[in-house]
């Protein structure tokens, strides 16, 4: 008879700095997942980031790409490191694959949980509970540029920002399907009374998708106003929707109001199936603490619970986050030493808790949010 177990195929990217230890935590508390709900997952590692490249001068090869492209989603480190120029391996590798594989919605949940601390004096979690949805292959991201007179007192650089209809249409389309699974409200983050064109376009695409949604209610806020209505009202937001450059941004400074960007985690989403997701917590590789256990693992492990929730094992992704919650509550500190655990502490500990089986996130998890749109 056939086994009812299902099997993913997920590739491991650890990267550089604390990317392998951050993924080396979030794979144990997989294997405690997929022990305690009954699927199975495969795990292909691959060599990629600084040292790869100082080895063979590869980036994101076709061949990996090739690869890559096998299996059914992609958990990822952290890239970067001294030794190599800033700028390379960002474009070279981490751009290259969200454009290759039309890894078209940055997913960036911005929740503050019971119990975890934030820098905000007086922001509890009812106030703090929203999603931004980044487009991820387009802007001023598409890596076209030129400088000439280069080295001289003329110098000048051009920078280009690509908004196309249908790169923004699918990312909007995509946030008006969250908003109606939450609670109904999309704010367009943009610069529209500077960046004339780009923002009657973005808008006007948000109007159009959005008549087809009358029940979800429409915002708009400029971006330099999201920064300051964010950490001093971030119940105004459900689901914000923005370009590239302006979510790269603002999703910092939302993980820092959620506790830091140790416990920020994001999913790199292809919207038809036609190649893999990829799922990252939003760090750095943080090469000044590598290898001392001082890396916040939650951040990987709340990534690799989307990526059981874009998988369909949405019990298991909700059992990760009330671990890796309960486990938040108990730290003296976020990060650093001062968390008085080290990194596989903390991931042992979530996995444990995983294979109790403890509880379930109420309020709109991201979790529960991906099983409503994939």
């Amino acid at each position: 008879m056939e086994s009812a177990t299902k099997t993913y195929s997920i590739a491991i990217i650890p990267g550089d700095g604390i990317g392998p230890e951050v993924t080396s935590g979030a794979l144990t508390v997989l294997a405690a997942a997929q022990r305690t709900f009954g699927f199975s997952l495969e795990f292909t590692d691959y060599d990629a980031g600084a040292q790869h490249y100082l080895r063979t001068g590869e980036l994101f090869s076709a061949e990996l790409a090739q690869q890559l492209r096998t299996h059914d989603a992609i958990l990822f480190g952290a890239m970067g490191d001294p030794a190599v120029e800033p700028g390379i391996l960002e474009r070279g590798f981490i751009l290259a694959m969200r454009q290759a594989f039309e890894q078209a919605v940055n997913l960036r949940p911005v929740k503050l949980y019971p119990g975890v601390a934030t820098p905000i004096a007086g922001l509890t979690p009812e106030r703090c509970d929203l999603v931004i949805v980044r487009e991820n292959t387009e802007g001023a991201y598409v890596g076209q540029g030129s400088t000439i007179h280069a080295n001289t007192a003329h110098t000048v650089a051009v920078q280009e920002s690509v908004n196309t209809r249908q790169g923004i249409t699918r990312v909007v389309e995509y946030a008006f399907k969250l908003a109606a699974a939450r609670r109904k409200k999309l704010t367009l983050c943009h610069k529209k009374n500077i960046l004339i064109e780009a923002g009657k376009l973005w808008q006007e695409v948000v109007d159009q998708v959005g008549s087809r949604y009358p029940e979800v209610q429409r915002d708009y806020v400029h971006v330099d106003a999201m920064c300051f209505h964010l950490p001093v009202s971030p119940e105004r937001f459900d689901v914000v929707v923005t370009d590239n450059l302006f979510g790269d941004i603002i999703t910092d400074l939302g993980a820092v109001i959620q506790g830091g960007l140790g416990v920020a985690a994001s999913a790199n989403l292809n919207l038809d199936g036609s190649a893999p997701s990829m799922f990252e917590a939003i760090h750095g590789s943080a090469p000044d603490i590598a290898g001392k256990g001082w890396a916040n693992p939650v951040g990987a492990i709340l990534s690799a619970a989307m990526l059981l929730a874009h998988l369909g094992e949405d019990q298991a992704a909700l059992a990760i986050e009330a671990a890796a919650v309960e486990v938040l509550q108990k730290l003296p500190a976020l990060a650093g030493p001062d968390m008085l655990m080290s990194t596989k502490q903390i991931a042992d500990a979530v996995a444990e808790l995983v294979t109790a089986n403890v509880r379930k996130i109420e309020s709109h998890s991201v979790m529960e949010n991906l099983a409503a749109v994939r």
